[in-house]
């Protein structure tokens, strides 16, 4: 039995999709079932049972003996919301109940942090554990995800396998429903559709020009290839970083989305909104080389690669991974 929270959600629904390819069907899906536009994203993928996120403790505390694994994807990932005690709740409390009974059932454990807690990187993006009491993100959302990393690397008791992994920037199948926090991938692709141009953000750093801001995108497919190297590795716990490890520009991959359409690139610029600018990060890249160390050698996909397939073999028809 495998427990996958936020299950609902974009990168939990292929993390289930990924579980089943393996074989794995005994899946205990967990999130907030409520939200009708996620409902497809569950659609044909085999699922042994749906547990609301408010009664999850108590359904663990009476089947923990069937399970073998955790993955707690669940977490508020808005990055506009600014109610703290929303994040409190969700992201670090709820996660510290996970971390007890994971310790106190015997069950590993992989979570979800955020490239958020970087900041604006002025520390750099390594996955050093001594670095990252110091560093600075950038908004509440960011600040719960760090304020959990800190508080599970200060623990003296430990589940006997976890791993928190900070994702970056994560594009692909399935995020039909996340609105404003959708990847750029899929804006540059509506936005294509139904204008034949796309508006980039314009840059208000003077380092960077405009579309040249740089993040580390990386395809969810890649992301749930780490997902199930650890469940199967089950050693050397920490904090990794779950990126392509290769900045790309917002120029290459509008660039992109415009040829997966056949499409002449027809690109402008506008005012980056007022209430993220203060808060923008125009560089991003993942040090890869903790997880390297660990045995895992995939290649990740480009994003050349990474668009052409989320473009013309999901968003285009409107498909599910």
């Amino acid at each position: 039995m495998i427990i996958v929270t936020g299950a609902a959600g974009f990168i939990g629904s292929c993390l289930i999709s990924k579980l089943n390819q393996e074989n794995f069907n005994f899946i205990i899906a967990v999130d907030d079932f409520s939200y009708p536009e996620k409902e497809a994203n569950l659609a044909g993928k085999r699922v042994q049972e749906r547990v609301d996120r408010e009664v999850f403790f108590d359904w663990l505390d009476q089947n923990y003996h069937e399970v073998e694994f955790i993955f707690h994807i669940g977490a508020r990932t808005d990055t506009t919301e600014f109610d703290r005690q929303i994040f409190e709740h969700l992201n670090v409390e709820y996660s510290k109940q996970i971390w007890h009974r994971c310790i106190q059932y015997q069950i590993p454990l992989v979570y979800a942090s955020s490239a958020a807690t970087y900041g604006l990187g002025e520390l750099g993006y390594d996955d050093n554990e001594s670095l990252i009491p110091q560093l600075k993100p950038l908004n509440p959302y960011g600040d719960s995800k760090n304020e959990f990393d800190i508080w599970a690397l200060e623990q003296e008791r430990k589940p006997f396998f976890w791993a928190g992994l900070k994702f970056f920037n994560v594009y692909g199948p399935n995020e039909y429903h996340k609105g404003r926090m959708a990847s750029v991938i899929f804006h540059a692709f509506r936005q294509i559709k139904e204008s034949g141009a796309m508006k980039l953000f314009r840059s208000h750093n003077p380092d960077f020009a405009d579309g040249e801001q740089m993040r580390d995108f990386v395809y969810v497919k890649d992301l749930v290839e780490v997902c199930s190297f650890l469940m199967h590795h089950r050693r050397n716990s920490g904090i990794y970083n779950l990126g392509s490890g290769k900045a790309r520009t917002f120029l290459d991959l509008v660039k992109n989305t415009f040829q997966a359409l056949g499409l002449e690139p027809e690109i402008s610029f506008i005012d980056t909104p007022a209430d993220i600018r203060d808060k923008y990060q125009y560089f991003t890249q993942a040090n890869m080389a903790k997880l390297r160390s660990i045995g895992y050698d995939r290649p990740f996909t480009s994003l050349e690669d990474g668009i052409a397939d989320y473009v013309t073999n999901y968003l285009s028809k409107e498909d599910y991974l």
